[in-house]
């Protein structure tokens, strides 16, 4: 339950103390209660996180108090946070004329407590390291928690290929620095900036989290689709060079891919960041600019500790999401039927099917996807959930996603194509509040890349299509059906009739690369309007069950064209 209480704050605003109420474990508090932080290893643990207790700044106990803004549930915490001093340096400045600089981590996340080690191989003579979290901070982006003493840099040795499976693992990579994250490391993302001596620059990402944590939004990193994405080496899930392997002939999945990827290899994508900045980070510096009440994971964070999840009001999957294990999956639904809301802020979320298993550098640091689920070892001996398919429809695993999100993935845009607008379906729901937009009322350049339609003889029975956006047949390719000269793109909502927790689906990989600003003289901005709808999602969804506030309401039969 919520309780809310109004009170006065200063320039007589109106706001609402929250009172938290643990999803399923029937114990309350009251966010304005004196916190001390704790910290946690990271391994798995059956139990989650308990009630949070965490430090202000300088190692001081700070109260922390919430209220309901217009985005959504606002933190004092990270309110006070982003008044601290940013900076731009985060930021790469043009590479040198020669020389190189890459790294990884020997691990996604981290507590207080914890030891990080890098792996730099870098042609110069030393090297650096600045660790940024990154937020709004008046709009600079980022702010300097940390910086390493200069470092002796080295090439570091080629990194193997696994026959068979294809893996590319830096494993035999030397530690070249390391730190211990301390209570000055609030929650969040971070970028650890590489800087050479002849000025080589690269990222590695960490997120930090806070195992105490129970803020009303748990943002959830995808390092399981970025690793899987990752060509570092010559090989990812959808591609790889030379011959086939393990006996494939055919042509879909490409023959010659990783079966197995490794998180112990930098990656080549972003400078280092992969698409951190863009599938990820504009809707961290959104939420970080209104004060939102987030709390910060990886998707290898909850499958390490997936009962987390209960201990949040909404789960935020970012981006370009398609890569879910089983464990991670259970967990979502599990919340959900639990009251937890659920956002997808982008499309084909659950496409891909991965388990983790350890490489020599720590447990969880080896992806695997086979993709053919026959050249699983796994296949004959299960079960069947860890069988890692095409997708999770295929068998033997044979659970499709679309119950759980809402749509289904079902195409993209061409590369390198204008975005198309989002198209207004339902304008008298609550998302649209605040917009003044009408049936019909295009948002430009919302709609790229990945796309999710409806399917409506498998979609929930409660589903309310927000947006019905069409996508040109000449600039885009689909799988799902085709009306006159469009397929089309569909952002959905529904409430689940028992707990009442909602479900958003985005419909497009671009929701949250679109929210960077935009000059509004500009005919293609779009980020006013999405803005307020995404700031109207957050409110609901981080004051608890949607549907107790916000119920669904079928609208299959008004979309048209029939079907579409």
């Amino acid at each position: 339950m919520l309780g809310l209480a109004v009170v006065l704050v200063a320039g007589a605003v109106t706001a609402f103390v929250l009172t938290r109420s643990l999803a399923g474990s029937g114990r309350s508090t009251t966010t304005s209660a004196t916190v001390k932080g704790r910290s946690a290893a990271n391994h798995r643990t059956g139990s989650g996180a308990a009630q949070g207790r965490g430090k202000g700044h300088g190692g001081t106990r700070a109260k922390v108090t919430t209220s309901l803004g217009p985005y959504g549930v606002v933190s004092s915490a990270i309110v006070a946070e982003n008044e601290r001093p940013g900076t731009t340096a985060w930021r790469l400045t043009p590479p040198p004329p020669s020389g190189t600089i890459e790294g990884f981590a020997n691990t996604t996340y981290a507590a207080a407590g914890q030891k990080v080690t890098l792996y730099v191989s870098t042609t110069a003579p030393t090297f650096k390291v600045v660790a940024y979290r990154m937020g709004y901070y008046q709009g600079t982006g980022g702010r300097q928690v940390w910086a390493s003493p200069e470092e002796h840099g080295v090439v570091q040795p080629t990194c193997p290929v696994t026959p068979g499976t294809n893996m590319v693992s830096c494993d035999n990579w030397s530690p070249s620095a390391s730190f211990t994250v301390t209570d000055a490391f609030v929650q969040g993302d971070y970028l650890l900036k590489l800087i050479g001596s002849g000025n080589q620059q690269s990222y590695v990402q960490l997120t930090v989290w806070d195992p105490a944590s129970t803020a009303a939004y748990l943002v959830v990193a995808r390092s399981l689709t970025e690793q899987g994405w990752n060509t570092f080496g010559g090989y990812s899930y959808y591609q790889g060079q030379g011959p086939c392997t393990l006996g494939q002939t055919g042509s879909y999945p490409p023959c010659n891919r990783a079966r197995v990827v490794s998180f112990d290899r930098p990656y080549t994508t972003g400078q280092g960041a992969s698409d951190f900045l863009g599938d990820e980070y504009p809707l961290v510096r959104f939420m970080e600019r209104h004060g939102l009440d987030v709390a910060y994971v990886t998707d290898i964070t909850v499958d390490e500790h997936p009962t987390l999840v209960l201990h949040h009001k909404a789960y935020l999957s970012l981006g370009h999401d398609e890569t879910w294990t089983w464990t991670e999956r259970q967990a979502v639904q599990n919340g959900l039927a639990h009251g937890v809301n659920v956002a997808f802020m982008g499309a084909a979320p659950l496409v891909r099917h991965a388990r983790l298993q350890p490489s020599p550098l720590g447990p969880d640091r080896e992806e695997v996807d086979y993709r053919t689920s026959t050249e699983d070892p796994l296949a004959a001996t299960g079960p069947a959930s860890t069988v890692t398919g095409n997708t999770f429809a295929t068998p033997p695993t044979s659970a499709p996603v679309t119950q759980l999100v809402g749509g289904e993935y079902s195409g993209y845009l061409d590369q390198g194509v204008t975005p198309v607008p989002l198209v207004v379906q339902q304008a008298t729901s609550w998302f649209f509040e605040g917009t003044g937009l009408a049936a019909g009322a295009p948002v430009p350049a919302v709609i790229d890349s990945d796309i999710n339609h409806v399917n409506p003889t498998a979609s929930p029975a409660n589903l309310e299509v927000l947006a019905h956006s069409p996508v040109p047949l000449t600039e885009a390719y689909t799988n799902q059906g085709t009306w006159g000269t469009n397929t089309y793109a569909d952002t959905t909502y529904y409430t689940t009739p028992t707990s009442k927790g909602g479900v958003f689906q985005a419909g497009t990989t671009n929701w949250i690369d679109a929210l960077n600003s935009c000059a509004a003289t500009n005919g293609t901005c779009r980020s006013a309007a999405l803005e307020t709808m995404t700031g109207n999602l957050f409110r609901v969804f981080g004051q608890g069950p949607a549907g107790n506030t916000e119920p669904s309401v079928s609208n299959l039969t008004s979309v048209t064209p029939p079907g579409s």
